[in-house]
């Protein structure tokens, strides 16, 4: 994953406009395990922009770790609209960042089924003072690789988007 030169060019690229802009991020990472903080931490500097990642692949650590309401879960699903938006509000909360985006989803082989094929994958942005903005993709059973590289592409465009709003 960190050696896609298109991904990482885009991740230099973020970097240097959170910089620029004097804005910080935090990720909150389920289905991608901290793909997206790894590769933002792959560019020189990005210390400067990357305040912490939360990787919070369990149900249990989603709530004690940036607290999404056990009942959200419970009553949604871990990869939901409204757990994924739990988690953005929920690491800027849980953080100093001025950004923070989430990724939950089922990355397969299994784990999906009718109404949640694997492939699915929810995403949330948070900015503070702002709204929170929701993606969903179902990319397909294309493989557990491909899933992450995807919903990793995807994260990076919602930060690039933040990045285009005005303050």
């Amino acid at each position: 994953m960190l050696a896609d030169a298109a991904l990482l060019a885009r991740a230099e690229a973020l970097v240097a406009g959170f910089a620029a802009a004097g804005l910080t991020v935090a990720t909150a990472e389920s289905c991608t395990g901290g793909l997206v903080a790894g590769l933002i931490t792959a560019v020189p500097g990005s210390s400067a922009v990357l305040e912490r990642g939360f990787v919070t692949y369990s149900n249990a650590a989603k709530s004690e770790a940036i607290g999404v309401p056990a009942d959200l879960v419970a009553s949604h699903g871990a990869v939901s609209e409204p757990v994924a938006r739990a988690m953005a509000e929920g690491a800027l909360e849980a953080s100093r960042a001025d950004v923070a985006v989430a990724i939950t989803g089922i990355a397969g082989p299994g784990g999906g089924g009718p109404e949640k094929p694997v492939g699915l994958v929810h995403f949330g942005l948070a900015r503070r003072g702002g709204n929170v903005r929701h993606l969903e993709r179902r990319y397909g059973s294309l493989g557990r690789a491909e899933i992450r590289a995807r919903a990793v592409a995807d994260a990076l465009g919602l930060l690039e988007g933040a990045l285009a709003e005005p303050r």
